[in-house]
C-alpha cells in the first residue's frame, strides 16, 4: 500500500502538512461518503525531542505522524474510525468502516448536527524558529544545564526538551473547513544534589524557540537544588504561602474542570446554588482576580476553535472575583436556550495591583515559598478540595528573606478557598508543565491560611 509522497518527505523538511494538503484529504473523504453526515478531523505533527539524565544526553529523536478520524452519522446513529494511513485505499476503508459501524450503533439522544462554515479570528501560533530546529540546537540548549552540573561535581541534571510543529483541520459535509497550525517548545529541568537532599525544578514553554532563555531556566533549577539541601522540618498547619506560577496553575486550572454548565445545572458542581440554579453573578474569589480565555493573547496563542469547529472567542469566566460564565456545550446550550461557549483551549489568571516575586517575599514576615505541586488527588468535588504534595524546592521565609530549606508537605486545599485568601499577586507567565494541558498563563500569588496537613519524606 502506497503512502503519499508528502508524508514520506515530511520528516526531511520538518514541516507538518499544509492547509491545501489537509483540504485535499477532507474533500476525498467527503466525496466518498454515503452517510447522512461525515466529519473529518486530521492532525499532522512533527516532534523533536532531546532527553538527558545523570548529566548525560540520553536520547535525541524526531517523529512524524498523522492522525485521521472519520465520523459518519445516520440520523442519531454515529461512529468514528481512526487511521494514520492517508493513502486512497485507506481513506476508502476508513469511510466505509465508519459507515458500517454507525449503522450498528445505538441512537445517541444528544447528537448534534455538524456545523457549517463558521468564522473565527485566526491565531498566528506557528514560528519557524521552532519548526526548523535541528538536533544540534536542542543539544546546545541542554548543555546550559549539563555543563554547569558536570563542572560542579555535586549536581545531577535530568530533563527534556520537546518541540512540536503541528497542523490540524476539521471538515465536514455541512461545509465546515477549519485549519490551524502551531508550534511549541517545552523545556523542563530537574537538578538534584549528589547527597540526595536537594532538588530544584524549572521550566518554560513558548511557541517561539527564540523566546526561551535556556541559561536562565537552567540557573534557576541549579540554584534551587543547592538552596534546598538539608531541609528542616516545621510543624504542619496553616501558613502564609507564596506559590510560584507553576504551583498556582496546578490548582487554579482545576476550576475550569468544574465550571461546566451541565454539571452545575444537574447539581454536580461547586457552582450549583443551594436549592437549584447556579452562582453566576456571585463573588467566588478575591475581587482583584479574573480568569479569562483569550486565544490571541500573546502569552497564550491558542487554537481559535474547539473540536466541533465552534469559534472560541474571548471569555471572562470570572471577572473581578465574580463568576460571569460557565462552559456550555452545543447540546446543553440548545437544551437550556443558551449560546454555546465551546471548550476553552486556554486559561489565564490576571490580577490588580501586581508586584514582583521578590516584593512578595520581602513583604512576608513569616511564610513558606512553594516551587510546584504534584500528585494532586480529588478529596471533595463540591468544593474542589484536593490533596497533594510540594516538590523540588520548598523554603521558609522569615523577615522578608528566604532563610531555610524545608521538608516537603502534604496539603489539603481548594483553589476557591485559596483565591479568597489573597494577599498579593504578580504578573502572569506562560506555564510549561500543566497536568490539565492546554495553553495556560498564571501569576505567582501570596495567600494566607494555606493548609498543610503533614510532612512528606520525598525530596
Amino acid at each position: 500500500m502506497s503512502t503519499p509522497k508528502r508524508l514520506l518527505g515530511a520528516a526531511a523538511d520538518g514541516q507538518p502538512m499544509t492547509e491545501q494538503e489537509h483540504l485535499d484529504v477532507i474533500d476525498k473523504c467527503v466525496k466518498r461518503s454515503k452517510a447522512d453526515e461525515i466529519e473529518i478531523n486530521l492532525t499532522s505533527t512533527v516532534t523533536g525531542n532531546t532527553r538527558f539524565a545523570a548529566n548525560q544526553l540520553s536520547t535525541s529523536g524526531m517523529t512524524n505522524d498523522v492522525q485521521l478520524a472519520v465520523y459518519s452519522a445516520y440520523g442519531p446513529k454515529h461512529a468514528v474510525v481512526t487511521t494514520n494511513d492517508l493513502s486512497d485505499a485507506s481513506l476508502e476503508r476508513a469511510v466505509r468502516q465508519s459507515e458500517a459501524l454507525a449503522r450498528l450503533a445505538p441512537d445517541d439522544p444528544e447528537v448534534m448536527p455538524r456545523l457549517g462554515q463558521t468564522k473565527w479570528a485566526p491565531v498566528n501560533a506557528f514560528f519557524d524558529s521552532t519548526a526548523q530546529l535541528s538536533p544540534g540546537d536542542r543539544a546546545k540548549a541542554a548543555m546550559t544545564a549539563l555543563a554547569p552540573a558536570r563542572a560542579s561535581k555535586e549536581l545531577q541534571a535530568a530533563g527534556f526538551i520537546i518541540t512540536y510543529a503541528q497542523s490540524l483541520s476539521i471538515g465536514n459535509s455541512a461545509g465546515l473547513r477549519a485549519f490551524h497550525r502551531a508550534t511549541s517548545a517545552n523545556y523542563q529541568l530537574t537538578v538534584r544534589t549528589n547527597d540526595g537532599t536537594g532538588s530544584g525544578w524549572a521550566a518554560a514553554d513558548s511557541q517561539d524557540w527564540n523566546k526561551l532563555d535556556f541559561e536562565k531556566i537552567s540557573s534557576r533549577a541549579i540554584e534551587k537544588a543547592r538552596a534546598s539541601r538539608n531541609p528542616v522540618a516545621i510543624e504542619p498547619g496553616k501558613y502564609t504561602v507564596i506559590l510560584e506560577p507553576q504551583a498556582v496553575g496546578d490548582l487554579v486550572q482545576l476550576i475550569a474542570n468544574y465550571a461546566d454548565a451541565r454539571q452545575t445545572d444537574e447539581g454536580r458542581s461547586p457552582f450549583t446554588k443551594p436549592g437549584g440554579g447556579n452562582k453566576i453573578g456571585e463573588k467566588i474569589m478575591d475581587e482583584r482576580l479574573s480568569l479569562v480565555s483569550m486565544p490571541n493573547d500573546p502569552l497564550l496563542l491558542a487554537q481559535p476553535f474547539d473540536g466541533d469547529g465552534l469559534p472560541l472567542t474571548d471569555r471572562a469566566w470570572v471577572e473581578n472575583g465574580v463568576l460571569k460564565e460557565l462552559q456550555y456545550s452545543r447540546f446543553w446550550a440548545k437544551k437550556q436556550g443558551k449560546t454555546p461557549t465551546g471548550n476553552a483551549s486556554c486559561l489565564k489568571m490576571v490580577g490588580k495591583g501586581t508586584q514582583s516575586l521578590d516584593e512578595l517575599i520581602k513583604g512576608t514576615t513569616r511564610g513558606i515559598l512553594v516551587t510546584r505541586l504534584w500528585y494532586l488527588r480529588q478529596v471533595d468535588p463540591r468544593t474542589i478540595l484536593f490533596t497533594g504534595l510540594t516538590r523540588d524546592g520548598t523554603f521558609l521565609i522569615e523577615g522578608g528573606k528566604v532563610t531555610k530549606s524545608l521538608r516537603n508537605f502534604r496539603f489539603n486545599e481548594s483553589p476557591l478557598f485559596m483565591l479568597n485568601n489573597l494577599e498579593g499577586i504578580t504578573a502572569p507567565e506562560r506555564l510549561a508543565g500543566t497536568e490539565q494541558g492546554g495553553d495556560v498563563a498564571m501569576p505567582a500569588i501570596k495567600v494566607r491560611d494555606f493548609n498543610f496537613t503533614s510532612l512528606s519524606e520525598a525530596v
